[in-house]
């Protein structure tokens, strides 16, 4: 096949025609998806032998005046002058089928599926390398939304790679220059209502850019592995300002620090914890990491031996998002945690979504019967609080009762002794009615027919007030 030079030059011609005609041009940039496990099971004379099929199940699907090339290791473009759209979308679908289908190596069939990014002249770009650059972009799209698929470039793709370089470039800063603080949401016991813990959460305050959101810059973190660093000095300050609190004499409480993969896998780990504790005087039972769910499924064989490491500190664990991973029951009961998270998406829809519903009922039972405390985040309305506390849920946190607030707003909390109200119990329970219709007379009716004999009446006029109600009232 043609290599990057040659393919530069067919392109370059391509767009001379295309200028002088008024045609298009279509640059499609092909990666192959998971094709580094084929060599590693295989060996590399296999995987030459799987790209010299891919390279003639190609050529045989463009056209006489369309050019494929490979461009490097798994990558193959395509160049397909003066082509229109409808035709261009069935050649790509074409391209995707016969990418996907079986290839025998030695006694083995293999399928290897691709991900392809589309860029058109003069749409997307007038230079050969804006082009491909453009097509490029669409693939890692293709590739970030579930590969196996064709992305053609938009302007906010690149919008979003500038967004993410420039965050990258600026996170470097934000430690040097003490542009990163620790906010802490209160975590209430729902039987007494009393604030028993807080989690600290991670702000980054810019000085051209505010307050930046963690969804803009934990997973460029992530991906960079500035996390380490990151997570380390969260650590250390939320254990020295939980020892600061204790220091002047507010209640001891534990403070819950997120836990990322990168750090996880640090094999200091536990000697940063240890460091953390010594160096601001605080007792282990103080501190609790949250583990997510899917970063503990990753290797469960190692994740277990890290967590039993981290448990033998004397410090708590919780498995953070439960139910948003992938979930393993006959795992979970190995690992000595004390508590499961329930994610707040699941407490958003639990009042609406029966499913839902059934999910967080099951997820309270599950911890209870394997010993564990459940807490569930992201509470923010009175009947949420009322379903968690009627299904036995241990402990909540959320805008309900706070935001996350900064350490001085935290520490005037602990001193007003802030909490909830305790469950309410009734003496007998009611005979209840809910009436639900959009017209308030028909309501008001209603209302006056049942009231004489004795019933306490609900009334809503939205099937989402309803709702609030059914977990207001037994």
């Amino acid at each position: 096949l043609p290599n990057r030079a040659l393919f530069g030059d067919r392109m370059a011609q391509a767009i001379t025609y295309a200028q002088r005609y008024g045609h298009s041009v279509w640059v499609a940039f092909i990666d192959l998806d998971n094709f580094k496990l084929v060599n590693d099971s295989e060996g590399h004379q296999s995987g030459d032998e799987l790209l010299c099929t891919i390279g003639a199940r190609l050529s045989a699907c463009i056209g006489d005046g369309d050019t494929v090339a490979r461009l490097g290791g798994d990558e193959f473009l395509l160049l397909m002058p003066d082509t229109d759209g409808r035709a261009m979308a069935i050649l790509l679908e074409r391209v995707l089928d016969a990418v996907g289908a079986p290839v025998a190596l030695g006694k083995q069939l293999f399928t290897v599926t691709c991900s392809i990014g589309v860029s058109v002249y003069p749409n997307d770009g007038i230079e050969p390398q804006q082009l491909l650059k453009h097509a490029d972009i669409a693939m890692y799209r293709a590739k970030e939304a579930g590969r196996n698929q064709i992305q053609f470039y938009e302007e906010a793709m690149h919008t979003r790679i500038a967004e993410r370089t420039m965050i990258e470039a600026e996170l470097r800063h934000a430690l040097p220059r003490n542009e990163l603080s620790l906010q802490y949401q209160p975590k209430l016991d729902l039987r007494s209502g009393a604030v028993i813990g807080m989690e600290a959460l991670l702000r980054w305050h810019h000085p051209t850019m505010g307050m930046v959101s963690p969804a803009r810059f934990i997973g460029v973190a992530e991906e960079t592995g500035m996390i380490v660093a990151i997570g380390r000095w969260v650590l250390r300050a939320a254990c020295a300002q939980n020892k600061k609190w204790q220091n002047a004499g507010l209640a001891p409480l534990r403070v819950a620090v997120n836990l990322s993969a990168r750090q996880f896998r640090d094999p200091a780990l536990a000697s940063e914890i240890l460091a953390a504790l010594s160096d601001s005087g605080l007792e282990a039972q103080y501190l609790e990491l949250e583990l997510t769910e899917s970063l503990m499924m990753h290797n469960v064989g190692e994740a277990v031996a890290v967590v039993e490491q981290l448990k033998a500190l004397g410090i708590a664990l919780s498995i953070d998002d439960f139910g948003t991973g992938y979930s393993s029951l006959a795992y979970l009961k190995q690992f000595p945690v004390d508590y499961l998270k329930i994610d707040q998406s699941f407490v958003r829809e639990m009042l609406t979504e029966p499913k839902v519903a059934a999910i967080v009922r099951s997820v309270l039972a599950l911890g209870h019967s394997l010993g564990f405390k459940v807490i569930a985040e992201g509470v923010e309305t009175e009947a949420q609080l009322a379903y968690l506390r009627r299904h036995g849920c241990d402990e909540i946190q959320g805008y309900y009762f706070s935001r996350p607030l900064m350490p001085d707003a935290f520490a005037e909390l602990l001193r007003q002794e802030r909490g909830l109200p305790p469950p309410h119990c009734e003496a007998r329970p009611h005979q209840t009615l809910l009436l639900l219709d959009d017209e308030p007379s028909t309501r008001a009716a209603l209302k006056r027919l049942f009231r004489p004999d004795g019933y306490q009446v609900l009334t809503a006029e939205t099937a989402a007030q309803a709702f609030d109600l059914l977990a207001l009232h037994p």
